[in-house]
């Protein structure tokens, strides 16, 4: 069965999409109703922006979504999913792409998602920080024992954990766990505390735009970052999206039972191959590629 993956904030890069654009009418005209939809040339930054320009929220979370969604409409025929699943913010470019959300929708939650937490990041000095190395339970441990507020962020692969909250926090819970084994804690250069409670005014900020948006039923599952299991349902799908914001993402979770409902292959969508090399640390046998026109 074929699995199709999208990725999260991160993966941009300079000059991404310009392929697309280049190679597809469909896809020029796509990005060109993205400018329009957004009140601002996004292809400007995407095609010749500096890795600077690409750093901000309000422009990472659209181009990352962009280049993932188009490049499966252009895909046509040959996209073929049994079952998706994206990282973060990844999981808006899934529902596109099986058809739960239209891309002008998808664009605008996207958009409504990044400001939120842009905004939310600047009320209080917050980060994230990647722990190698250390069983999960003991990095949740750590946190749960940490003053302030950190918690376990994103589940990425065994042996790879992202802690998110207060700077603080998450400073002071690195220290403890390099003392009891960690190869790497180390602080992320990200705008702030994302998938943590400190999300919590930016969740309340997308459920309102997630609550008047129209959610289909989609043509293939999708398995969501909180539930980590296969959901066609659009009233679930909408509350999973809503609560993820300040939940963990869970990619070894998901990843291991989409294998276990007979994934087979993955398949990238969009920019970069992070996620292609997670699945490999999750299971080596999976067969995993990027998609590309």
């Amino acid at each position: 069965m074929n699995a199709y993956i999208f990725p999260g904030q991160g993966a941009q890069f300079s000059g991404m999409g310009l392929d697309l654009f280049e190679k597809s009418s469909k896809a020029q005209d796509l990005f060109k109703k993205a400018n329009a939809i957004l009140g601002f040339s996004i292809t400007d930054i995407m095609f010749e922006g500096s890795a600077e320009d690409l750093k901000q929220t309000k422009v990472t979370q659209p181009a990352v979504f962009l280049h993932s969604v188009i490049l499966s409409k252009v895909l046509g025929e040959d996209f073929k999913p049994d079952m998706v699943a994206g990282h973060s913010l990844g999981e808006l470019s899934a529902l596109v792409a099986n058809n739960t959300l239209s891309f002008e929708d998808g664009l605008k939650l996207v958009y409504k998602r990044a400001m939120a937490m842009q905004e939310a990041c600047e009320l209080e000095p917050s980060t994230m920080a990647a722990v190698l190395g250390l069983e999960d339970e003991v990095v949740e441990a750590v946190c749960a024992e940490t003053e302030g507020i950190v918690v376990a962020a994103n589940y990425n692969c065994p042996g790879q954990l992202v802690i998110s909250g207060d700077v603080k926090a998450v400073e002071a819970a690195c220290e403890t766990l390099k003392e009891r084994g960690a190869k790497r804690a180390m602080i992320l250069p990200v705008g702030g505390a994302f998938h943590s409670p400190l999300m919590e005014p930016a969740r309340k900020e997308l459920a309102a735009a997630i609550e008047n948006t129209t959610f289909n039923t989609p043509t293939c599952p999708i398995y969501q970052n909180v539930s980590t299991f296969a959901v066609t349902d659009p009233e679930e799908i909408k509350k999973n999206l809503v609560f993820q914001l300040t939940a963990p993402v869970k990619w070894t979770q998901s990843v291991q039972n989409m294998i276990k409902d007979g994934a087979t292959n993955f398949t990238e969508v969009g920019p970069g191959k992070v996620l292609q090399g997670l699945v490999k640390k999750i299971d080596r046998q999976m067969e995993t590629a990027s998609a590309s026109v």
